[in-house]
């Protein structure tokens, strides 16, 4: 039995040193790969072009916006989606080649992301099982058009892979922690731009209710001082979303 055509999907920006071991991965596995660039200048370009990748040069739109933009350009209905950050592991993908043998029994698949923190993988709190939708029909599934946190939306319930979608960022915690607080630039305006307003009570409760979530009861303790780490910034930045949102209608209040 012949397997579907797959494209995979990706949008870079400047990641020459780490999307060939993404690629390699996934290689023997897809029949065409997409590659949507907003304005790379380290080689990432001609490091793709090298594997076969189609390149569209796009100014970036947001996460979703440009995720969804480089969909649109895939050659198959099913498509792979991942950050040049990330690979699959032989067993994930065994698993995707056997899921498209024939007719698969969902529209959408989520992979389970093992995320790299503090030199570690880690396989609890937020950092593992972090379950995300990657492999789906584009004609029942899309990304959303969220400009940061997007994720997939699909028909009915997604079906689950076996094997770890690795995230390797291997960031050092300076570049994360700028990360973390461009994001919640982008979360607070979204919030201000829909009218949410919240109380001074949510600077308190939202980092608590987010550290007891991860840490406690989903066992990020058990990750040592690394899962202590992420999901201690995880639960500061939850506060500084509402912080940076409250001085945003302060601004706009004349307060």
């Amino acid at each position: 039995m012949s397997q579907l055509k797959l494209s995979l999907v990706l949008i870079t920006h400047n990641a020459a040193d780490q999307l060939a071991a993404c690629l390699d991965s996934a290689r023997d596995l897809v029949d065409d790969i997409i590659l949507v660039d907003s304005g790379s200048n380290d080689g990432t370009q001609a490091l793709a072009e090298g594997y076969g990748a189609r390149i569209i040069a796009q100014p970036f739109l947001g996460f979703g916006p440009q995720k969804r933009l480089a969909v649109s350009h895939a050659l198959h209905d099913w498509v792979l989606c991942l950050d040049a950050d990330e690979r699959l592991t032989p067993e994930l993908l065994a698993s995707i080649r056997q899921t498209l043998q024939g007719s698969p029994t969902h529209s959408a698949f989520r992979l389970a992301r093992r995320n790299r923190f503090f030199g570690r993988y880690l396989g609890h709190g937020e950092g593992y099982p972090d379950w995300n939708i990657r492999l789906f029909d584009r004609r029942a599934a899309n990304w959303t058009e969220d400009m940061v946190h997007e994720y997939v939306r699909c028909q009915g319930e997604p079906g689950s892979l076996h094997g770890d979608l690795l995230h390797d960022s291997a960031e050092q915690i300076g570049s994360y922690i700028a990360k973390q607080n461009r994001y919640t630039d982008i979360q607070a305006e979204l919030l201000f731009k829909t009218g949410k307003r919240f109380g001074a009570a949510k600077l308190f409760t939202s980092p608590l209710a987010r550290f007891i979530r991860f840490y406690l009861l989903r066992g990020g303790w058990r990750d040592g001082a690394a899962g202590f780490a992420h999901i201690a910034i995880g639960s500061f930045f939850a506060m500084i979303k509402y912080a940076k949102l409250m001085e945003r209608w302060r601004q706009h209040d004349g307060r």
